[in-house]
């Protein structure tokens, strides 16, 4: 093998700066996140109007609410392996295709049972695209300023979800709950053309499955804007896993504990944030709180969340990433126990919970942003996309066990103290996972 003929594709794209190209793919990326989390979070909005319009009730219309989860459990578990096979790009177009045709068909289901199975399908594809923006960012980003860049992605999902409520408060008066969906619908699929055009295919994933060398000269170039037509061959250096297939490699001998451990910090960190999400405001509520006054405490979570992605991912970059993760779940766990004393009624809870939002939202970000350096090339997303696809288990359990909790007379300083008891499991879970940067490549 010619040194001066062959190119590793990871050195390269690590020792040079970002290109414009490399920019409009993070912007891209972006953009699909928060497309992503519009069509998530859209049925929240629409859900009283439907409910009017059709005259069914709250139990008889959850199954319709459910329907997105579920899809986007599965989703992301099918999305991972279908990814390592057929390219990050492919997979990409795809997902983004599919729940844009199937949002604009939930607008013209005419019964709770159309919906839920057209909302189905749209989870199939949302949950397909997170895991696999992150994975072709990561893998065209420099090491140096990765966590930073992946972070500041994932913050995209938490405004596309808040812009579509700003939405939906101008179209359902004017337009209607349909005009919602078709809005949300039609916008990724104005979108597709751009990505078709200027998202490229993985330099990595191409290097590794062994694509013709002008091929990956040309994507690799263009992206990096660098003509590398003098390069016969392009690798991607990183130690060989033992499994042949993509989904083995997660259990193989190096590689086991750092599925589980991300696994485990998933699950806990979603209980966490989808418990006090859905759940504070009616707590809130019942401790005599005006709706208006809770809608406002609760939002600070969001906000403060994305403060703490950016900040996590940014000391991420400079220390080793998974003792600074530990050490947002042990603060936000702090936070948790901080909150519960003080209380409902107290006059930091906007604080307190700004806190929690901080710590606990940016922790399970930066986790977003660190899964990929945690698997080698051929098994990047699927280890990303497994790792979201168990950890939406715990967002169906905490938005559902608020209310067991509840019923059994639970109140709001309990609920909220118990909580630190997952946020340091997730902080004990993700210490264990030692750094693979070094290992795989990233």
């Amino acid at each position: 093998m010619n040194a001066s003929t062959t190119l590793d594709v990871r050195a390269f794209i690590n020792g040079r700066s970002m290109s414009a190209n490399q920019w409009v793919l993070a912007v891209l990326c972006f953009a699909i996140v928060a497309i992503d989390g519009m069509d998530v979070a859209i049925m929240g909005f629409i859900a009283p109007s439907i409910l009017a319009e059709w005259n069914v009730s709250k139990p008889a219309f959850g199954f319709v609410m459910g329907a997105a989860p579920i899809g986007l459990a599965i989703g992301a578990l099918a999305a991972g392996s279908s990814s390592d096979w057929f390219g990050r790009r492919r997979v990409l177009l795809v997902s983004v295709a599919c729940f844009g045709i199937c949002t604009v068909f939930t607008a013209y289901a005419t019964n709770p049972e159309q919906m839920a199975f057209l909302r189905f399908l749209t989870g199939l594809g949302l949950g397909a695209a997170m895991p696999n923006t992150s994975t072709l960012l990561t893998e065209y980003v420099p090491e140096r300023s990765r966590s930073f860049l992946v972070a500041t992605m994932f913050t995209g999902f938490n405004l596309g979800s808040a812009l579509i409520g700003f939405v939906a408060a101008y179209l359902i008066p004017n337009y209607g709950w349909k005009a919602v969906l078709v809005f949300g619908g039609v916008l990724p699929l104005i979108m597709l053309p751009l990505l078709y055009f200027f998202l490229p295919e993985s330099a990595s994933f191409m290097a590794v499955k062994r694509f013709r060398p002008e091929r990956i000269a040309r994507v690799l170039g263009r992206v990096c804007g660098e003509n590398l037509g003098r390069y016969n061959e392009f690798v991607c250096r990183e130690n060989a896993p033992q499994g042949k297939q993509p989904l083995a490699v997660l259990f193989a001998s190096g590689y086991a504990v750092r599925t589980f451990s991300l696994w485990i910090t998933y699950f806990m960190g979603l209980l966490i944030i989808y418990l006090a999400t859905s759940w504070l405001p009616t707590m809130m509520k019942e401790a005599g709180m005006p709706i208006e006054r809770a809608a406002q405490v609760t939002a600070m979570f969001q906000l403060a969340g994305t403060v703490g992605a950016i900040l996590v991912g940014l000391a991420m970059d400079r220390s080793r990433p998974n003792r600074v993760i530990a050490l947002a779940y042990l603060a936000g766990g702090v936070s948790l126990v901080l909150l519960g004393i003080s209380g409902v009624t107290s006059a930091w809870i906007a604080l307190l919970v700004g806190f929690v939002g901080f710590f606990l939202s940016g922790a399970q970000t930066g986790l977003n942003a660190y899964a990929p350096s945690c698997y080698p090339t051929m098994a990047r997303a699927t280890g990303v996309s497994w790792m979201l696809g168990v950890g939406r288990l715990g967002s169906i359990l905490g938005s559902s066990i608020g209310g067991v909790l509840m019923g059994l007379g639970w109140g709001f300083e309990n609920i909220f103290m118990a909580l630190a008891v997952p946020a340091a499991v997730a902080a004990i879970a993700i210490l264990i996972n030692r750094p693979a940067t070094a290992k795989t490549g990233g």
